[in-house]
């Protein structure tokens, strides 16, 4: 295993204006190098630490799981303006907007350092995927082939409208000095749109419970807020705002990514419509699109490893 922290150009020019000064790049390398190498990435909460204990995807991604290890490198890097050990907003500062195209260019970067001409693939799951669709876009020579899980070339409306109103209620928290409250508030309202109603309408029909006689707590609210509490101990709110931001102004144009395209769509996925990944496959001039089913929704690429294993092994079984 290798794993550093990138110096990145400096000043490190930004797709929507500005700059970041003195920018660094955190990044882990784990398997052999004479296997296929294959970046993965995630969520805005995802980080280098693709597998393993620590792993944010360790359900898929590991020795003999969906992505084999035994038989593929994997590099992982924590996105610029998230909560790990890459450059991030400071408390109270100003910080530039970021792209989903900075993000791709950071890692275009760290392939120069680590000496990879060409990836075997780069899989990525949320906006991990908008991140290969931008990497795919600007750097067609630098990967074979790409797969696209729960992401589409833009994000949709209804989808905007939930982060916005998630950003609203943190930046609330922020002004009033409660950016703790805010931050669980906010990842509570997200959870809501990671998941299905299916999902939902299995697991929460019980009964409140009452509080001091009189205060109904709602098993879902129970949930949400424990989740959100969970995320508030280790994201930091900053960041929570910095990458939200990016995923809704993400935008790629789809008949410039001339590198094959493994899409997965899950049915029930409320942020990513099974209609955008359609669409997004009929612009792309090398795209095979598979549709699963999930109560999970949008967490699917969490929690499907039987569903998506065939469909990453194909991304190395695939000619370009």
């Amino acid at each position: 295993m290798r794993e550093g922290s990138l110096r990145l150009p400096n000043p490190f020019p930004l797709h929507h204006g500005g700059v970041l000064a003195g920018a660094t790049l955190a990044w882990r390398l784990e398997g052999l190098p004479t296997d296929p190498l294959c970046v993965v990435l995630g969520g805005i909460s995802a980080s280098r630490r693709v597998f393993g204990e620590e792993g944010w995807w360790r359900e898929v991604v590991g020795p003999g799981l969906a992505l084999d290890t035994d038989r593929v490198q994997v590099l992982g890097i924590d996105y610029l303006g998230g909560s790990g050990r890459s450059t991030r907003p400071e408390p109270g500062q100003p910080f530039p907007a970021l792209s989903s195209h900075d993000q791709a260019a950071a890692l275009c970067a760290l392939l120069d350092e680590l000496g990879i001409a060409c990836v075997q693939a780069i899989l990525g799951a949320s906006y991990g995927g908008m991140v290969a669709l931008a990497f795919a876009e600007r750097f067609a020579d630098r990967v074979a082939r790409i797969g696209v899980i729960s992401a589409a070339d833009m994000p949709h409306p209804m989808a905007t409208a939930w982060r916005s109103v998630q950003r609203g209620i943190l930046r609330m928290g922020l002004a009033n000095g409660c950016a703790r409250e805010g931050i669980v508030l906010a990842r509570a309202l997200a959870m809501s749109t990671y998941r299905s109603a299916e999902e939902f309408a299995e697991r929460f029909r019980a009964e409140p419970r009452f509080e001091d006689g009189s205060h109904p707590v709602f098993p879902v609210e129970d949930y949400l807020l424990s989740r959100g509490r969970a995320y508030a101990d280790s994201y930091l709110p900053e960041s929570f705002l910095c990458l939200s931001e990016s995923i809704d102004l993400h935008r790629v144009d789809a008949t410039r990514i001339d590198v094959p395209v493994e899409l997965v769509a899950v049915r029930e996925d409320q942020l990513v419509p099974l209609a955008d990944i359609e669409a997004l496959a009929e612009r792309l001039p090398q795209a095979r699109l598979h549709t699963i089913s999930s109560l999970y929704g949008h967490d699917a690429f969490l929690k499907e490893p039987d569903q998506l294993r065939p469909i990453i092994e194909s991304l190395f079984r695939r000619s370009p």
